[in-house]
């Protein structure tokens, strides 16, 4: 049989629906007990992709084998592998935020790194092979990604005095306020990140001291991930050696804010990067000083935010509080206690009785941001512990708070100078487990102030839902209402942000309405498209919206929706809109999604006669899992028959229509869409929706969502939805015991008890569920329902056929099963009719030799044109 002949088999199939329906009733049982089939069939699917190498693009094939675990490269589609790498020597995915790129960091023989880039067609592409490596990753590799992780975050002005020997108290957050259990000193974070101004030590000397200091209490050697300097202001980050290859997508910068913005004596310095699937910013900057200037500082911030260059270039339209999942602020930021000088003494007095609260009220960072001037929606962790500035050196029992110069005495309160801040995106997963000082670290004026943070973190997503289940999903936008301060009377348009988009989407011209206040109201509406429609997925996933003008395309505000807020149905939100740290005014709408679960499954079969006479042998195919004999014996007939016959079954059983008359869909990636005659994705060509008046509400679309029930500890920020490994790699412990979950089970969002010791940081997580997911299969591009010519003529195959039948009757009389007499039953039911779905044996049509299958005899019956196939039981 050649392979022209399975390809009319296939259209055949197609073109037959009571034949669809039968093989869908007749694959369908062995097509989903076999965990492996569908990594099968996607093993054997090459993805063409651009190469690039020394600014030279060539054409390549990659081929990914989830059941061995190996990623070929191949320089032709049906030609021989040239290259392929084991599972465990891809060391890295890195996703270009620019273009749909993938860099692929492997480990080659002699330990060496090899960077090796490849350009895919669209994101969606790239999307579904990236979740094909991390399935065959998961399914060989010992070591699961972490969904959680403790990021400590430091700052220390150090008064261009050399550090002491000891600086141990300053990360094991050791001293005053929130501090961590005496217990817990030794268990090592997963991130370190240092902040000091009035550094006077050398760049490598400060990174050698710090890494010498971590590897003398966790016995771990840290790696440095990146540095900045500006002059004396410097931001260090380190990492476990685990992590190494979790980290992708660095950036630095810096910014003079000193005088004349040209000096670098004050100003910022920042980091940017990638962990797995979570965008991370840290910002050490150093403000101006005196208590009297606080106008001027608030302008260094906002000068910051303007020009601190970091994160993913494709967002600019949005500054650094909008680029990251998680961002954290922090340095010596200057701001003093608000009260006249001659409250010196009251102020000491007060620090000493521990009255914190009293002198916090008189903060003036805390008023400038209740009065939303500064670091607008950035939250801080109460303080418990006493001002870090300004004392006497060597001592922390007096604070300085007079300094003689030649113009007369200087005061300088004793003040919080030195702070921490974040800002996260709506409804993620961060805690603050400590917030402090220490007291023995006293060569400079100001204490090292200490902070740690329990954050979620997400990795590279795979599919747990039923290929057949999928359907394209939705994002949309209802009855959106700009509310902008500005008198502009340009119009104005929304643009969506989101890494779950294929690109950034522009909305129409918002409908204007002026009001007596002075602010303008515009009025908007739009649906998206997800790449992925898997509701683990989107609901991790969040909307960053900019409202710009036509004219000049100018943002006026910037705000961001987290997709949970839609977790159960149809969800308002009222959102902030801000501008280089400013509000700007407000948005408020409604927003629903359509995700894979919103579509209810298809019925592939459902003719009671077909279904009475197939019942035995479904029943056959779900007794045979537990008897492995008779799948043994007939293995060597099923796997011609498998590749010439059961594939496009396969196909087109997941292809059937649900509605007579229509068209079927070929079943693809629910990355790619489903395809259909055209070849493009399903729901491109959208119904126009009614007309409506600009004050009409439009009412949530009942199928546009899906119910999900959420628990949710309302005292606690919610954790991300679990992932396929749910618990933190350590090297040094093994993970902790695991949970088996059904794959089939409803996701329910879980939750965090924060226990005051954990065995090891590195093994907080969640539980892991043991079945791992099949990856949906790779898309095929629509084919045309072509049918030929003239009938085949199919006499030259009937040899064949023959020996196929004859020997599967033989496999399934010796078979042993515990109901021999069950297996005869089926082989005399089973027989062959060829002809119109109405046709009975015998009928008056043109004839043809084929073979009936009995249990003792192999006898010759009638045949029909094969252009009429059909096939009873």
């Amino acid at each position: 049989m050649k392979w022209n002949d399975i390809y009319w088999i296939f259209q055949t199939f197609l073109t037959n629906q009571k034949l669809k329906n039968w093989a869908c009733k007749i694959i369908q049982p062995l097509y989903f007990q076999c965990s492996s089939f569908c990594e099968l069939v996607r093993s054997w699917s090459s993805l063409q992709v651009k190469s690039e190498l020394l600014g030279l693009t060539t054409k390549m094939f990659l081929k990914v084998d989830v059941e061995t675990g190996k990623i070929y490269f191949k320089k032709s589609k049906d030609g021989p592998e040239d290259k392929y790498f084991v599972h465990n020597k891809i060391l890295q995915l890195v996703k270009s935020q620019k273009v749909a790129k993938l860099v692929i960091m492997v480990e080659t023989e002699k330990e060496k790194t090899l960077r090796k880039e490849f350009v895919f067609d669209d994101t969606k592409k790239r999307e579904g092979f990236c979740q094909l490596l991390q399935q065959m990753k998961n399914k060989h590799s010992d070591k699961p990604e972490p969904d959680m992780i403790t990021v400590f975050v430091g700052t220390w002005n150090m008064g261009n005095a050399s550090p002491p020997h000891n600086i141990a108290s300053w990360f094991q957050c050791k001293g005053q306020g929130k501090t961590r259990d005496d217990t817990a000193d030794h268990i090592p974070h997963d991130i370190y990140v240092f902040g000091t101004q009035e550094d006077p030590l050398g760049e490598k000397e400060w990174i050698d001291t710090l890494k010498s200091a971590l590897r003398g209490t966790t016995n771990i050697s840290f790696k440095q991930v990146t540095t900045q300097t500006l002059w004396n202001i410097r931001i260090v980050v380190l990492a476990k050696p685990e992590h190494e290859n979790r980290i992708s997508h660095i950036f630095s910068d810096s910014v003079k804010t000193g005088i004349a913005n040209a000096l670098g004596n004050k100003g910022a310095v920042g980091v940017s990067f990638m962990f797995n699937g979570t965008s991370f910013g840290f910002v050490n900057s150093h403000l101006t000083s005196g208590s009297e200037k606080k106008i001027r500082r608030n302008q260094n911030y906002v000068s910051i935010l303007r020009f601190l260059n970091l994160g993913d270039k494709k967002l600019n339209p949005f500054d650094i509080t909008h680029r990251f999942t998680h961002l954290f602020w922090f340095g010596d930021l200057n701001y003093r206690i608000e009260l006249p000088s001659t409250e010196a003494e009251s102020i000491v007095t007060k620090i000493k009785q521990q009255h914190y609260q009293e002198l916090l009220c008189r903060d003036q960072l805390t008023i400038e941001k209740g009065e939303e001037k500064v670091f607008l929606h950035y939250d801080e962790e109460e303080i418990t512990f006493a001002p870090t500035y300004r004392f006497e050196r060597d001592t922390r029992e007096r604070y300085a708070y007079t300094k003689a110069k030649a113009t007369g005495t200087k005061y300088n309160l004793p003040s919080w100078c030195d702070r921490v801040l974040r800002k996260s995106y709506p409804l993620v997963h961060v805690f603050c487990q400590s917030y402090g000082c220490t007291n023995d670290i006293m060569t400079s004026d100001h204490s090292p102030v200490f902070s740690t943070f329990e954050v979620g973190v997400a990795s590279q997503f795979v599919s747990k839902h039923d290929p057949s289940r999928v359907s394209q999903g939705g994002i949309k936008f209802m009855n959106c209402v700009a509310t902008l301060m500005t008198k502009s009377k340009t119009k104005f348009f929304l643009e969506y942000h989101s890494s779950c988009l294929e690109k950034f989407v522009k909305s129409s011209e918002g409908e204007n309405q002026d009001h007596s206040d002075g602010s303008i109201k515009v009025r908007f509406g739009n649906q998206l498209i997800p790449i992925i429609s898997d509701p683990e997925y989107l609901l991790d996933q969040h909307i960053l919206l900019c409202v710009k003008s036509t004219d000049c395309d100018e943002s006026y505000g910037e705000g961001c929706v987290a997709l949970r807020a839609a977790e159960s149905s149809y969800t308002e939100f009222h959102i902030t809109l801000t501008h280089h740290g400013e509000r700007t005014g407000t948005l408020m709408g409604g927003v629903q999604l359509r995700t894979s679960e919103g579509k209810q499954t298809e019925k592939l079969y459902g003719e009671a006669d077909m279904e009475r006479h197939l019942l035995d042998i479904s029943n056959f195919f779900n007794k045979s899992k537990n008897y492995s004999a008779p799948l043994l014996s007939v293995l060597p007939v099923c796997l011609p028959v498998c590749l010439s016959v059961c594939l496009p079954v396969c196909f087109c059983m997941l292809s059937s229509s649900s509605e007579g008359g229509k068209p079927a869909e070929m079943f693809d990636n629910p990355l790619y869409g489903s395809m259909g005659k055209g070849g493009g994705p399903r729901g491109a060509k959208d119904q126009p929706e009614p007309q409506r008046s600009k004050d009409q509400l439009t009412p949530p679309d009942p199928i546009f969502s899906f119910t999900k029930p959420s628990d949710q500890d309302p005292d606690r920020p919610p954790v991300p939805t679990p992932r396929n490994r749910s618990y933190t790699c350590s090297e040094t412990k093994p993970p902790s015991s695991i949970t088996t979950a059904s794959a089939s089970a409803p996701l329910h969002p879980q939750t965090y008890t924060k226990n005051p010791v954990k065995p090891s940081r590195s093994e907080g997580g969640m539980v892991q569920t043991t079945n791992r997911p099949h990856l949906p299969m790779k898309s095929r591009p629509g084919q045309a329902d072509i049918m030929p010519t003239k009938p085949k003529d199919y006499r030259d195959s009937s040899e064949l056929l023959s020996k196929l039948l004859a020997q599967w009757s033989k496999a399934l009389q010796h078979s042993s099963t515990r109901d021999s007499g069950f297996e005869s039953r089926l082989c005399r039911s089973w027989w062959c009719t060829i002809g119109p779905a109405s046709s009975r044996l015998g009928e008056s049509l043109p004839s043809r030799n084929i073979l009936a299958v009995h249990s003792d005899t192999v006898t010759r019956c009638t045949v029909f044109p094969p252009t009429h196939w059909c096939i009873r039981v």
